[in-house]
């Protein structure tokens, strides 16, 4: 067990608990340690700090407001000097909820307003564990750049995909890489080349839908002299150019009809004729090829031919689309604001838990660049080193906000129904507050009282939440 004379925290769900009242940090002690963290206790601010400079950090800290020595928001401060990762959660009165949205402002993961309800305190630190979690995996990650590309998600789809790709290319085999535009088709693809045994080659990318068909031919297996109009010297196709290595073709739903038996026989017998020229150059290239197009239907429709797409498809990869791996929206944010912080010149330290939460409410059909797209313009727009949602464009914003608007019309509805309206006895408004505070109550007698399942089941934030059972005064003291 951690304590603050000067034991070592351990790594694995520790928290450091700063608060002066005795009383507080021995229930906040008995209710953590029940659910398996070892707890750390500072009476003040300032062993508090000795406590983080003498060892290793705690996963998680639970600041009080309010300390004999010193303020919350300086003791912020420093602790995002000493650790700038390190997720910390204000404890602060109801009364002084403005300065714990402050707190926020300046990097705090989260508030609870004291005395702190059991299953919320719980809820809220395990939420600022996982946080901190994917902040050092990111991390780490960033460590292991090598040569190659990175793959970055650590969900369950992603992690498959990542294997798949490891398995993959050794091989000489052909890749058809499937996924929806804004997926990172071309990441993998230079990450298949860095793992193959081409990787000392050159990687060329031909994108199909960018040219028009003679261009594109031309652009594919070259020309000789004379072959046209302006052709005065032999050109090398993009075949040529890869020669050793391997050839990426983007889009290749795009390619026209007419270049598809050329296509066909260039990878088949392995040479192509530029155009012009009546002799075969012997080609050494390992193709991927990449599309958004649903290319079976495309065969069934006649507008892609049956033979090149098997030839393509030995080896097929698909790339889920952003709306299906959310889980991974923290450390793709994390991974894009310091790939867009070099490139802007501007550092972003963190995000706030809010605009987390308004990202993960959108569907991005625009997927991880419409997410790169976004977060470069909060980058640009920020004034402060934390990214707020107002920052957002208005359309992310509204997103993550129509379950809870779908709730307050669900209870509306069950107000205006009359089998299960109350006699309005007074303003219509009262009559619609009664019926928020009974759907609540419903609510929480069927999740036994817990708030953060009852938020998931009603489809709201857990400060949504926290501010109507307040509003209603269904708060646990």
């Amino acid at each position: 067990m951690t304590t603050a004379q000067g034991d070592e925290i351990q790594d694995e769900r520790s928290v450091l608990v700063v608060d002066d009242e005795p009383g507080h940090r021995l229930m906040v002690r008995a209710v953590l340690e029940d659910n398996g963290w070892r707890v750390a206790e500072a009476a003040d601010g300032g062993s508090a700090l000795r406590i983080l400079r003498s060892g290793p950090a705690p996963d998680v800290v639970l600041l009080d407001m309010r300390l004999p020595d010193m303020d919350g928001l300086a003791i912020l401060r420093s602790l995002r000097e000493l650790r700038p990762g390190l997720p910390v959660v204000m404890l602060t009165a109801f009364g002084s909820v403005g300065s714990a949205v402050e707190a926020m402002k300046k990097g705090a993961y989260d508030y609870l307003t004291k005395p702190a309800d059991n299953d919320e305190l719980e809820a809220v630190l395990d939420k600022a564990w996982q946080y901190g979690q994917l902040l050092r995996e990111n991390e780490r990650l960033r460590g292991e750049i090598q040569s190659g590309p990175e793959i970055i998600g650590q969900g369950p789809a992603m992690r498959q995909l990542e294997e798949l790709i490891e398995q993959v290319a050794p091989s000489e085999a052909t890749v058809l890489i499937l996924g929806e535009s804004g997926t990172g088709k071309e990441l993998v693809a230079e990450r298949l080349h860095a793992l193959s045994g081409r990787k000392n080659g050159t990687l060329v990318k031909v994108n199909c839908a960018a040219l028009p068909a003679d261009l594109l031919e031309s652009e594919l297996f070259g020309y000789v002299r004379g072959a046209f109009t302006g052709a005065v010297k032999d050109k090398p196709g993009r075949f040529q150019l890869a020669q050793g290595g391997t050839l990426f073709l983007d889009e290749i739903g795009e390619l026209p009809l007419q270049l598809q038996p050329k296509l066909l026989r260039a990878i088949q017998e392995r040479v192509v004729e530029p155009l012009g020229s009546v002799r075969s150059v012997e080609t050494d290239v390992r193709i991927i090829a990449a599309t958004n197009r649903d290319l079976r239907q495309e065969v069934r429709e006649g507008r892609f031919r049956e033979d090149l797409f098997f030839r393509l498809n030995v080896l097929e990869l698909r790339i889920p689309p952003l709306r299906e791996r959310l889980e991974d929206l923290p450390i793709l944010t994390s991974y894009l604001l310091r790939k867009l912080g070099r490139k802007n010149r501007k550092e972003v330290r963190t995000v706030s838990p809010d605009f987390l939460e308004a990202l993960s409410g959108h569907d991005w059909p625009g997927n991880v660049r419409e997410l790169e797209n976004v977060l470069e313009r909060a980058l640009i727009l920020a004034r402060a080193d934390v990214l707020t949602p107002d920052l957002l464009p208005a359309h992310v914003r509204e997103a993550s906000l129509d379950r809870e608007v779908l709730v307050e019309r669900e209870t509306r509805a069950l107000q205006d129904s009359p089998e299960h309206s109350p006699v309005l006895a007074g303003p219509f408004d009262s009559s619609l507050d009664e019926a928020e505070r009974q759907a609540l109550v419903q609510a929480l007698e069927a999740h036994d009282g817990h708030r953060e399942r009852t938020a998931d089941a009603l489809g709201i934030s857990r400060r949504t939440l926290q501010y109507k059972l307040k509003k209603h005064g269904l708060i646990r003291r």
